[in-house]
């Protein structure tokens, strides 16, 4: 029985890590209400990118697990990470949402922000929620795609949970803590880039279209998290300078 499973096991592993290092041409179509075309895809694992067509098509060479970005000025922000049904269909539809810029307009009553929290306070009276009600809900922060994988990954049922053997095996679960890792970085450098990019090329010059792999650039560098997660604004714009300077560099080189 042991023998069994043991070349049960290794056949399962040699088998999936075949599959996960796989590489495929992933036909993609973006669906947008706005203008379709130069929409912006990035693997940001393999470093690759593409850009759609006037009809919102894209092509681009993928693995199972890459982290896909999508991106364009008009639009907010779509990051995934290939899944197996995208290898197994070889396509997918990405549906993007526009980008709403606030219009100055008379209201009569009371005002709201957009600011859950703020409009919350300015409430009157207490707000019904599915706590104050007694109904048992997740009260924590909501789980990105990446953290939901990696908990699927590491959890499993039965005498013989084989799922996190299995994962750990292939070195499933070791990615998945890595793509946790970098979507963690990503969403603090969308955050920084919000809020510091025209302070900082408002004394500082860079060509538009490097803006955004400059920022790309600085949130990979091994200090990122240590120098920017937390800090104030005033240390953040010193280590984006210093950045800056490595970057132009690496333009000239």
């Amino acid at each position: 029985m042991k023998q069994f499973l043991l070349i049960f096991l290794l056949l399962v592993f040699f088998s999936m890590k075949f599959s996960y290092a796989q590489t495929i041409d992933l036909h993609g179509k973006v669906l947008t209400n706005l203008d379709v075309e130069n929409i912006h895809v990035v693997n940001k694992t393999s470093k690759k990118y593409a850009i759609t067509n006037e009809l919102g098509e894209f092509n681009i060479a993928v693995k199972r697990y890459d982290t896909l970005v999508v991106s364009s000025i008009q639009h907010k922000l779509e990051s995934f990470v290939v899944d197996d049904t995208m290898i197994e269909q070889k396509a997918i539809v990405v549906a993007l949402e526009p980008s709403v810029n606030s219009l100055d307009e008379v209201v009569v009553g009371k005002v709201l922000s957009g600011d859950m929290l703020m409009d919350i306070q300015n409430v009157e009276g207490t707000p019904v929620t599915a706590k104050s009600l007694g109904i048992p809900s997740y009260q924590g922060k909501p789980k990105t795609q990446a953290q939901r994988l990696l908990k699927e990954a590491t959890s499993g049922g039965g005498i013989i949970p084989l799922n996190p053997i299995i994962n750990a095996i292939t070195g499933r679960t070791k990615k998945l803590k890595l793509y946790v890792e970098l979507e963690k970085k990503e969403i603090l450098m969308y955050r920084i880039k919000s809020r510091l990019e025209d302070d900082l090329f408002g004394s500082y010059t860079l060509d538009e279209d490097h803006i955004m792999d400059y920022f790309y650039f600085v949130s990979e560098d091994e200090n990122f998290l240590e120098r920017c997660n937390d800090k104030n604004d005033i240390f953040i714009l010193e280590f984006l300078v210093e950045k800056l300077e490595e970057y132009k560099q690496n333009l000239k080189n």
